[in-house]
């Protein structure tokens, strides 16, 4: 990649978005780029506009509208939807107007809920998705299948990540739409603060995943757009394999919360196992910078703060 060129971060907000493009920055690379957001990053008339006015060379899709499993239960055709409607227009206008390259940040539900363990992309496709993820799922497995198509028909350079369980700090700390990591922060800080003798946590506590820091994501995402052009999907994982039951025991102890952890078997746990093979990234010569501890410590902080802000003032910001 020539970092002197113009970089487009499309999706991903605050969260990877944001991570990204600090990565980005610290590696030297000064035009990166502030593209359309909302409807207009999901037109093709706009997306015209921006790629004749602005030109970038390069562009990391990093998607749609996400949440935990309460929000895919919630509104499965909202967030299948916004992710169909990004991903299409955005990977079809880099390929008319002539971008050099194009990375494509897909989601581990892509994966089948019951493929063998550690996941690796030559068990995509061969089984059923995790139920209550299914169409958000579908919708990045739909990006994947779509970069792949215009490699092969167009001979685009337009590949595929697939990254483990993503946290850090911008995402989004929400009860409804807030990921694993960033809920069970927020449940337990509040708790802290609220003395309670008891965090409830849903499901049975035994399913098991494989996390990744957002900081450490950005960074393998440069490392990918600079040294990788197979077809094949990549995985992103730093392997850190936790059940979350013994997640939460390392959240309460980071938060300080002295209290007891109850689970509630009543609510759904998703899929049973989801571990990523990250041996094919590591091969290439990636490795993860952060380690577990520091990267829960700083996204505890962030987490607080968020609290502490002004009501409103997060869910502005990840707007």
């Amino acid at each position: 990649m020539d970092r002197s060129a113009r970089i487009w971060i499309a999706g991903g907000g605050r969260f990877t978005g944001g991570a990204l493009a600090r990565r980005l920055r610290e590696a030297g690379c000064e035009q990166v780029l502030v593209g359309p957001e909302g409807r207009e990053a999901r037109d093709a008339a706009a997306l015209d506009a921006f790629f004749a006015r602005e030109r970038p060379a390069y562009v990391f899709l990093l998607g749609g509208a996400s949440g935990g499993i309460a929000r895919n239960l919630r509104e499965p055709a909202a967030l299948m939807l916004d992710n169909l409607r990004l991903e299409t227009a955005v990977i079809d206008a880099a390929h008319r107007h002539g971008v050099r390259k194009l990375l494509y940040l897909a989601a581990a539900c892509v994966y089948p809920r019951d493929c063998d363990q550690p996941m690796q992309p030559a068990q995509l496709g061969s089984g059923p998705l995790e139920p209550t993820s299914e169409a958000y799922a579908m919708a990045k497995w739909t990006g994947l299948v779509l970069c792949g198509a215009y490699a092969r028909q167009h001979g685009a350079r337009f590949v595929s990540a697939i990254p483990a369980n993503p946290f850090g700090p911008g995402a989004s700390t929400s009860p409804e739409d807030g990921h694993v990591v960033e809920g069970l922060l927020r449940r337990f800080h509040e708790a802290r603060r609220r003395a309670d003798a008891e965090v409830v946590v849903w499901g049975t506590g035994a399913p098991r995943r494989d996390f990744l820091y957002v900081d450490d994501l950005a960074d393998a995402l440069l490392f990918l757009m600079e040294r990788y052009d197979g077809a094949e999907p990549v995985n992103v994982s730093s392997g850190w394999e936790l059940s979350i039951r013994e997640l939460a025991g390392r959240i309460a102890q980071v938060v300080g919360f002295e209290g007891r952890i109850r689970f509630d078997p009543s609510r759904p746990d998703g899929a049973p196992r989801k571990v990523l093979d990250g041996a094919p990234l590591r091969a290439l010569g990636w490795r993860p910078r952060a380690s577990l501890d520091e990267a829960l410590a700083a996204t505890s902080r962030f987490v607080a703060a968020e609290l502490a802000a002004p009501a409103g003032a997060g869910a502005a910001a990840h707007a």
